[in-house]
């Protein structure tokens, strides 16, 4: 029986490649689902992504969308949060990770990065605060709240240790939350006193909050490129995406999407 199935089954295959022998085949590479590009994404994070009404919207979402077109798939997004975005990409949940995740040592021992653009931190603080930090050094002594699973926490406690602590300021007092909106609402709430978050992010939570909130850092803070994660396993898919990647940079299409959102190329890091 176990025969017959598998000979049926190489027979169907054998019929449907002669049928589309004539179409365009997908450069797809190897994805989870036929057909499909599944992308693992946050989807509670605009500029880069989230909900409106049904529909996954943003930075990360249209260029998964145009990345996917350009393969000849479908693109679907698995919600996941961020911290478990590499483990659920290694498990196999989805095919790549576009979710505003910088790329950084530890990640690129896991996965293979694409870098698809150059971002960089920024400070909110309530819009009545005294202290108005402009540097990751101004925020000694302060609460601050980051989102879990980002670079952010050990980027502050290296600051806290390096520079606060040696020149006799206070510590960083870090307070990590499940998502970047429940951090802002701490901050919205004189829970934490700082937000640390990524530049267009920062800037998206604060036109939101009716002039409470505002950026007070005037340049990125710690400029970093944002990478596109893909299985170590998979060459076959990262050469599909890096290739329809250099075909939308060619076209022009890329270049608006990242001027879209206030995103400068990979080229343009500092």
């Amino acid at each position: 029986m176990k025969l017959l199935c598998v000979t049926g089954l190489a027979l169907a295959l054998l019929f449907t490649s002669a049928a589309n022998a004539d179409e365009p085949a997908a450069n797809s590479g190897v994805t989870v689902a036929p057909n499909v590009l599944r992308i693992g994404m946050e989807i509670t994070y605009p500029p880069f992504e989230s909900y409106s009404g049904n529909d996954v919207v943003g930075a990360d979402a249209d260029i998964a969308r145009a990345l996917a077109k350009e393969m000849g798939l479908r693109v679907e997004f698995a919600d996941t949060r961020f911290p478990n975005l590499i483990l659920g990409l290694n498990a196999g949940h989805f095919d790549a990770v576009i979710s505003a995740m910088f790329i950084k040592p530890e990640r690129t021992a896991q996965a293979n990065a694409i870098a698809y653009a150059t971002t960089g931190g920024a400070i909110l603080v309530p819009s009545g605060a005294a202290t108005k930090p402009a540097t990751l050094q101004d925020l000694c002594g302060m609460r601050v709240g980051v989102e879990q699973g980002n670079v952010w926490a050990s980027t502050l406690a290296g600051v806290s240790d390096g520079y606060c602590k040696s020149n006799g300021k206070g510590a960083i007092a870090v307070s990590s939350f499940p998502s970047a909106p429940e951090a802002f609402q701490a901050l919205m709430s004189n829970n934490v006193q700082a937000q640390l978050e990524v530049a267009p992010a920062a800037h998206a939570l604060a036109a939101k909050s009716s002039g409470r909130v505002a950026v007070s850092s005037p340049n990125l803070i710690n400029p970093v490129l944002l990478g596109i994660y893909t299985k170590k396993s998979n060459a076959a898919l990262t050469a599909s995406l890096n290739d329809a990647l250099a075909k939308l940079k060619k076209s022009g299409e890329f270049g608006q999407i990242l001027a879209k959102y206030s995103l400068l190329p990979p080229s343009q890091l500092p």
